[in-house]
């Protein structure tokens, strides 16, 4: 492991725990050239699960990829750092549950779209928009009209009963 401050192969682990939830190991490391400490987390390749895509190309999944398409749907939006890294753990932990090894990328778009809708909509239909790769701009009105239309249902059970009467 190269020392991210000063680049040198010669780094030791100084301390190790595994994640909470049991799917990482963290490790904290010093650089035996300068002494910086900084922290990595190791994680399972899993090798074996691999991403059918949408051109047909088949591809070992990639956490990373998963991240970076989050992080833009979620870009200038108040979401938590760990908030997405909560939503990429669930999403690969449900891929990994699964009883194939393989798996499409729309299996993935459907887990990210649902879990998307939950935390912020506006991250969500911009997730949307790139995953079902909107060509026209009514499928993008469509898509937004019925987000809008969740708002207007959430706000109406959100209001108390109108139990004034008229005597």
């Amino acid at each position: 492991m190269d020392c991210p401050d000063c680049g040198d192969e010669r780094t030791r682990v100084i301390d190790t725990e595994p994640s909470a939830d049991g799917t990482s190991v963290r490790r904290r490391r010093e650089c035996q050239r300068c002494s910086f400490r900084f922290t990595t987390y190791e994680r399972p390749a899993w090798n074996s699960l691999q991403v059918k895509k949408r051109d047909g190309a088949v591809e070992p999944f990639d956490r990373s990829k998963l991240r970076a398409g989050i992080e833009r749907a979620v870009e200038k939006r108040r979401i938590a750092d760990r908030t997405v890294t909560k939503l990429v753990d669930d999403v690969e932990r449900t891929v990994q549950e699964r009883e194939t090894r393989l798996v499409t990328s729309s299996v993935i778009g459907e887990l990210v779209s649902e879990r998307l809708h939950e935390i912020d909509r506006v991250a969500y239909v911009r997730f949307v928009s790139v995953y079902e790769a909107f060509s026209d701009p009514e499928e993008f009105r469509r898509e937004l009209d019925a987000v809008l239309d969740d708002e207007v249902d959430d706000f109406d059970r959100s209001q108390p009963a109108d139990s004034s009467s008229n005597t």
